[in-house]
């Protein structure tokens, strides 16, 4: 147990700070203080120090420079079984500081405010306060830091019942939650310069966010722990508690929801998706239909599947969508009629998006090899207007032209390597995580043929070239003719002369969409 003999305390919010001075004051603690903290600690009848009287100098710079003095830093990081430091203490007057009590300007509730000026957010980035902070916590082997409000409570309780002491384990954790502290402000006034910096910032997610930790990862004998805050995008109306492999599916489903707009640009759109990858997408003059078709594309694998979708969940539709099981549902919104269905199954996730959800950062980070890698995020599509470019004498018309483009949209969202085929502005299936891209158009082929499609018409979609004429061939074979895909493969005149002798139009867009 070490005594507190002497404290410093300058805070910007007061409430609950009374019943600690009173307490310190009880145990003859002695009490240095600042500008209004000061006036509030004396107004409790309480003897307060003024720093400024410590120092020899008043406050400067317009309250800029106040406690940072040597007479200040010097009490509070000061190692008290160190020789040579008690002597500096003792020739220069400097009084042991033993409990530092300080907080932080409110940057963050001053940046939220819309009519703060740019010297107002500036005026509010503490300098002071964030470096009495980290003194005292890195001397926590003698002096205790309360560094905000939230741990008023716990000092109370420790100087109360343990006759105005604390002990080395105590002040530790205390240091503890001062780091957490400063961390956290730190990344905040980060987050407002990086608005227009775009810095990559991946410790960003591991520090102002606190850590849930999940009932498992993959499988059941991996331990994890999820750094963000799901509450900033999504309000869970119903369920469970939201797995790892939930985030995983939901992080892909809302990747590939943005693609196709939100009720202010764009028709109804149903996305289902399984282990990362869509099952079923369609879009639609209304949800229903939209929900259908989507379902339609593989009502195998939507069995347990993550559903996302960019309207409004009608009765109608939440109907059709309860004949099946699926895990978690998203959207904008559902009608009460239509979230009283849905609720029916006790474990179902029902979240409802808020905002614009698909926002991500521009940024993506994945861990490997010990390390982690960052990469811009994969922002285009590619084939929309001026981005397709013609190369066979047979040119698509704007219908064939709208579905390559959709389905140009899954196969970027779709694991490599990977072929999409499209009709009508529906999913007819995929082939996906293959290692050659002959083995990824033969999967889709005999997917869509197992569920009935009829193949002539469709549309196909390749994330990257064709190294060879074959796909082409075998796409012909089956009645597809129409065709996007990247090009720059050396051996592109191949399958240009392919699709130019037996009628095929494509069309290259010169972006490629891998997805490892």
């Amino acid at each position: 147990m070490k005594k507190i003999k002497g404290a410093l305390i300058s805070v910007f919010y007061k409430d609950g700070l009374a019943e600690i001075v009173k307490e310190l004051d009880k145990h003859g603690v002695k009490i240095y203080s600042t500008g209004g903290t000061q006036t509030f600690i004396e107004g409790l009848g309480v003897k307060a120090h003024a720093v400024e009287d410590l120092t020899g100098y008043p406050s400067i710079l317009g309250g800029r420079v106040k406690t940072l003095h040597p007479k200040v830093f010097g009490g509070i990081l000061n190692r008290r079984d160190n020789e040579g430091d008690q002597k500096q203490i003792a020739e220069y007057e400097i009084p042991e500081i033993d409990l530092v009590i300080v907080d932080l300007y409110p940057f963050e509730q001053t940046v939220a405010d819309p009519e703060a000026t740019e010297q107002q957010i500036i005026e509010k980035i503490d300098i002071g306060g964030i470096s009495l902070i980290r003194a005292a916590a890195k001397n926590f082997k003698d002096v205790a830091i309360v560094p905000s409000v939230a741990q008023y409570g716990y000092i109370l309780d420790l100087i109360t019942k343990q006759d105005g002491a604390t002990t080395l384990e105590q002040r530790r954790h205390l240091a503890a939650e001062a780091f957490n502290v400063s961390s956290n402000y730190d990344t905040a006034i980060f987050n407002y310069f990086n608005r227009t910096e775009n810095i990559p910032a991946f410790k960003q997610s591991f520090t102002e966010s606190k850590a849930t930790h999940l009932r498992y990862g993959e499988n059941p004998h991996q331990a994890a722990t999820y750094f963000g805050d799901l509450s900033a995008q999504f309000e869970q109306l119903h369920g469970k508690e939201i797995s790892y492999n939930n985030m995983l599916d939901m992080d892909a489903a809302v990747n590939l929801i943005a693609e196709f707009g939100d009720a202010r640009n764009s028709e109804p759109a149903f996305v289902i998706m399984k282990h990362n990858n869509a099952c079923g997408v369609a879009v639609r003059p209304t949800l229903v239909e939209a929900w259908k078709d989507a379902l339609a594309g593989d009502p195998v694998s939507a069995f347990g599947g993550v559903l996302i979708t960019n309207r409004v969940v009608d009765k109608a539709t939440a109907e059709k969508i309860n004949e099946i099981f699926f895990e978690v549902i998203m959207a904008p919104g559902y009608d009460d009629d239509a979230l009283a269905i849905l609720e029916t199954k006790k474990n179902r996730i029902i979240l409802k998006t808020k905002g614009d959800a698909s926002v991500r950062s521009g940024k993506q980070f994945r861990s490997l090899l010990g390390g982690v890698a960052v990469q811009e995020r994969d922002a285009k599509v590619g084939g929309q207007d001026s981005e397709a470019k013609p190369v066979t004498n047979k040119t698509v018309t704007d219908a064939e032209l709208k579905d390559l483009v959709f389905a140009n949209k899954i196969v970027k969202h779709s694991k490599s390597n990977a072929i999409v085929l499209a009709k009508d502005g529906m999913l007819l299936a995929s082939g996906i995580g293959q290692t050659s891209r002959v083995d990824a158009l033969k999967q889709a082929i005999a997917k869509a043929k197992s569920f009935g499609f009829d193949l002539r018409g469709a549309v196909l979609a390749s994330d990257a070239f064709f190294p060879f004429a074959d796909c082409a061939e075998i796409a012909h074979k089956e009645g597809i003719d129409t065709i996007i895909q990247p090009g720059g493969s050396v051996r592109d005149q191949d399958t240009i002369d392919y699709c130019n002798a037996n009628g095929m139009a494509m069309v290259f867009t010169g972006l490629r969409h891998f997805k490892h």
